[in-house]
């Protein structure tokens, strides 16, 4: 299966560089996969397009400020770190330290990559603590493994978070913003761990979250903690050359359990997002098509002729071209029938990416 099959024309302007005013405010395309045909709403019209007795399952994860932004030591060049994914706290020894120092390893992409090799040190500034960071091992494309620790045993987490930026995609050309903090981030969002949202769960609202509860659509909430993969560009030509990077994710016993009841009393599992897909999916696919409470990663790289054993509808963001997003909701439509509702949405000006409007695959 050839990658440039997932291509589409999508004019630059279309590219949302930021939210839209309100939550819920985003324009909704629901599409009928068994027939094809397309319907435009709001987000806030969502609860007419479900059923009385659909479980929706969202992703809770929390982003964290993950992009950090300092200088090399002790020349002074300027570096930049996206922290993707922390690999486990030490008390090691840092270099020039005399006793052991508090601190955390991690897998990072760095920049300038070709001089910062093993045994570099790094140091990033906020108002209230600074971070410091070492080189430990020198990866491709830029990855890096590295450890962290704050001055005078501040904690790692505090520190990131009083000087990292949101790590807005790559395609949203501005500077972030402190309203990015809360903007970039569910309403729903309880474990941090992620670099990028689950951004379908954007479009939610307390508000929303009551009126689907009014009309019996129920919810439930499992964590994905989304990671690097979500940008990486697909650089093969055929899909089944690709793979995913592995994510973190956890299904409590509360989520299994409404999961696996739903799906014997035939209602619909509603998918908030391709990430929870992906988690549901592995979890089903290990089970048998029950899911088990269970914590553990996932490298599922779900396409055409992939079968569903747990998602029965799924609500999603517009995705890049060509991307392993877009081939996941091909396998879930049909590809005819995804890339025809992208021209549609292309016609009709629908916003795109992150910080775009919705679709809804019933």
């Amino acid at each position: 299966m050839n990658v440039a099959d997932f291509d589409f024309e999508l004019p630059a302007e279309l590219v949302a560089q930021a939210p839209a005013l309100d939550r819920g405010a985003s324009r909704l395309l629901v599409l009928h996969r068994d027939t094809g045909q397309i319907e435009h709403a709001q987000v806030s019209r969502l609860g007419e397009f479900l059923r009385d007795g659909d479980l929706l399952v969202v992703n809770d994860t929390r982003v964290f400020p993950a992009r950090l932004l300092g200088e090399r030591v002790p020349s002074g060049g300027a570096v930049e770190c996206l922290l993707l994914a922390r690999l486990g706290d030490d008390r090691s020894t840092v270099r020039g330290m005399p006793t052991p120092v508090a601190g955390g390893r991690w897998d990072a992409l760095v920049h300038p990559g070709q001089k910062l090799r093993p045994g570099s040190q790094m140091v990033f500034r906020g108002s209230r603590h600074v971070l410091r960071g070492e080189i430990l091992e020198q990866h491709f494309h830029g990855r890096r493994t590295i450890r962290l620790w704050g001055e005078n045993g501040a904690s790692v987490d505090e520190a990131i978070d009083d000087i990292g930026h949101v790590p807005l995609p790559p395609y949203i050309k501005r500077h972030d913003t402190e309203a990015d903090r809360e903007r970039y981030q569910t309403v729903f969002a309880r474990a941090r761990g992620s670099v990028a949202a689950p951004t379908a769960g954007l479009h939610f609202t307390p508000g929303l979250l009551e009126a689907l509860q009014k009309r019996g659509i129920t919810r439930t909430a499992i964590t994905l903690h989304v990671g690097y993969g979500t940008f990486q560009p697909v650089r093969v030509d055929t899909v089944e050359a690709h793979t995913l990077d592995p994510e973190r994710f956890s299904i409590g016993e509360a989520a299994a359990n409404a999961i696996n009841l739903a799906k014997r009393e035939k209602r619909r599992v509603v998918a908030v997002g391709t990430t929870t897909t992906r988690a549901l999916e592995a979890a089903g696919r290990a089970g048998g098509g029950v899911i088990a409470p269970q914590s553990g990663r996932t490298d599922l790289f779900i396409y055409p002729g992939f079968t569903f054993t747990v998602v029965d509808g799924l609500m999603t963001n517009f995705h890049l071209p060509k991307s392993s997003l877009l081939m996941l909701v091909c396998a879930f439509a049909g590809r005819d029938v995804v890339l025809a509702a992208y021209r549609e949405a292309v016609a009709q000006r629908y916003r795109f990416y992150s910080y775009g409007d919705a679709m809804l695959v019933l």
